[in-house]
């Protein structure tokens, strides 16, 4: 079993790194991508309990791209981590996640529903290279007795359109997906079924994008045709995992369930030069 999209503490999920392989072991999947947002502060240590366990692991990253104002997320495989201009730019993208939330926390305070961020950016500072987001200003509001869940959270005062949502900066998809290449990467867009951007395709994919994600919790059986006959239409290849988030996480659905074929999983390897074991 393959799964090629995962999150882990270092930006939004909820299992640490070495519990993440246990639990990813425990479902029977013999190939791996951890795909934090904006880091690969976990690569290291994923990398070394996945090879003590026989897991097959490569490297993966989601970065947030933007579009009109909107978030898209674009997805990387197989890249240098250690690529100069890649670690500057995903410090950039860290660096703005902060100054973001902090933002919230001024926009939720005059909202006459305050949090206290303080002690999660400084968790997070403590922990180099973490990526923060907004679950934790929701996490927060549910501390604080704003809200009883985190989908409260955001329906309430953090998803889009809310009156504590604040616009991301950063680089649009096209130059993400230059920037993975010159890196060494395969680029695909994530969960496009959630997302709601199928007219960026053509673009991306003249840009150089290499791949699209098919198999996504998001994704229902229409969906997933859809991008299946998209990608042949435009002859790329695809991706796909379960969005793991950690137990209790709200998003851990399709951890098990859904994932990527092996036949699709071998052309993307081939592609990007990969030797190692599906």
């Amino acid at each position: 079993m393959i799964d090629l999209h995962m999150h882990t503490t270092a930006s939004d999920g909820r299992s640490a790194p070495t519990d993440l392989v246990a639990e990813v072991v425990a479902q029977g999947i013999t190939t791996m991508a951890v795909t934090d947002h904006d880091t690969t502060a976990a690569w290291d240590e994923v990398s070394a309990a996945a090879a003590a366990a026989g897991v097959a692991c490569i490297p993966g990253i989601e970065i947030t791209a933007v579009d009109d104002g909107r978030d898209v997320h674009m997805l990387g495989y197989f890249f240098d981590r250690h690529h100069a201009e890649l670690s500057a730019f995903l410090a950039t993208q860290r660096e703005d996640r902060h100054r973001r939330l902090r933002a919230i926390g001024e926009r939720l305070e005059r909202l006459g529903v305050p949090v206290d961020l303080d002690r999660a950016l400084a968790g997070a500072d403590q922990r180099m290279g973490r990526a923060v987001g907004r679950p934790l200003a929701a996490a927060a509001l549910v501390e604080a007795g704003h809200v009883a869940t985190l989908k409260e959270a955001f329906d309430r005062y953090l998803g889009e359109g809310r009156p504590a949502f604040i616009e991301r900066q950063g680089i649009s998809p096209v130059d993400v997906v230059a920037l993975m290449a010159r890196a060494g990467g395969v680029t695909s867009m994530a969960h496009p079924g959630k997302t709601l951007r199928d007219e960026l395709i053509p673009a991306l994919v003249a840009a150089g994008m290499q791949a699209i994600e098919v198999w996504h919790p998001d994704h229902d059986g229409i969906d997933t045709a859809r991008y299946r006959q998209m990608a042949t239409r435009f002859g790329i290849l695809v991706t796909g995992g379960s969005d793991y988030h950690g137990n209790g996480s709200g998003r851990s659905q399709g951890f098990g369930q859904v994932h990527l074929p092996v036949s699709d999983f071998a052309r993307l390897a081939a592609l990007a030069g990969w030797a190692g074991r599906a």
